[in-house]
């Protein structure tokens, strides 16, 4: 079993209640990955992936190993054939059987170059270490996903949910750098599995990847999405189209409580880290509305979620 997507999850809803119910006892499976270990490749910086999975795995008893590919090894090459007179030392078909054979389960967080679309989105580095290792893989954010994210994402708003089907927004927010589409494209897909009406409002360029947002509601207008809503997700994420551009840094797209006026239950929620005051505003971030602390924390309970079925299959 891999876990790079929504695509790997037979039953959201069923595995979201098994993450729900790790949470109440973290350490009623402490035996079930008893001398297994769990190798974390990490070739981008890293916070809350890196702790709540290591976490996760420690719950389950499992061993841990983690590598920075980007500081702690050799420069790894992933282009078949090349001819390795360059910068790189090391192919990715020698260091992937490597790591296969000293772990059980890999990890593995990859970023996009955000200058070639169809490179990025063929996920080449991610299909590269499953292809090599040998072993089950979880994406701990790839070029264009980040499941683990999404799926503690799900797992706030089930435990947060009214009574009533929630409305669930997805609300662009401006950023000062270029950001991958991926949180945006991994929540988009996760919603659409889940029971919730969705709508997803950024300004015009900014449409992500219709195989991600499937039939959710598209709405330019940020204050008619807003109206209503029960949960707001802000994220920044470049343009889609136009590869990697920033198009728009419309500070008036910072979510404030102005902007939620007509959604006066709405709880908010970021993936974090937050460049406070221009995604969000304080007021947002440390108010009675914040969701935030609440998806970190259930980070650790997706990753074990997914490792406990992970290490079942085995």
């Amino acid at each position: 079993m891999n876990f790079t997507s929504v695509q790997d999850v037979q039953d959201v809803a069923a595995l979201v209640r098994e993450a729900i119910d790790l949470k109440k006892d973290p350490l009623a499976f402490r035996n079930l990955g008893r001398d297994k270990t769990l190798g974390l490749v990490f070739m981008n910086p890293s916070l809350r992936t890196r702790l709540s999975t290591q976490k996760a795995a420690s719950n389950l008893g499992m061993n841990v190993m983690a590598v920075n590919a980007d500081r702690d090894n050799w420069a790894i090459e992933f282009q078949d054939g090349a001819v390795m007179n360059g910068t790189t030392v090391e192919h990715i078909r020698d260091a992937a059987p490597v790591l296969g054979s000293y772990c059980d389960i890999m990890g593995i967080r990859c970023f996009p170059g955000l200058v070639s679309r169809d490179t990025d989105y063929s996920e080449h580095i991610m299909k590269q270490f499953i292809k090599w290792t040998g072993r089950p893989c979880l994406s701990l954010e790839s070029a264009t996903l980040h499941p683990l994210q999404s799926l503690a994402d799900c797992i706030t708003i089930a435990e947060k949910r009214p009574v009533h089907r929630p409305k669930v927004v997805l609300a662009w927010a401006p950023h000062v750098k270029a950001l991958p589409q991926a949180v945006a494209n991994s929540f988009a897909e996760w919603m659409c599995r889940m029971d919730v009406d969705f709508a997803i409002t950024h300004p015009p360029g900014y449409e992500l990847d219709s195989k991600y947002t499937g039939d959710a509601t598209i709405e330019y207008n940020q204050e008619k999405a807003l109206e209503g809503a029960d949960f707001v997700y802000v994220k920044n994420w470049s343009s889609y189209y136009e590869y990697g551009r920033i198009l728009s840094q419309d500070p008036s797209r910072m979510l404030t409580e102005k902007l939620l006026a007509g959604a006066p239950d709405a709880r908010v929620m970021h993936c974090l880290p937050v460049r406070r005051n221009v995604e969000i505003s304080d007021e947002i971030a440390d108010g009675p509305r914040s969701l935030i602390q609440a998806q970190a924390e259930n980070r650790v309970y997706a990753a074990q979620a997914v490792l406990k079925r992970i290490l079942l299959e085995k």
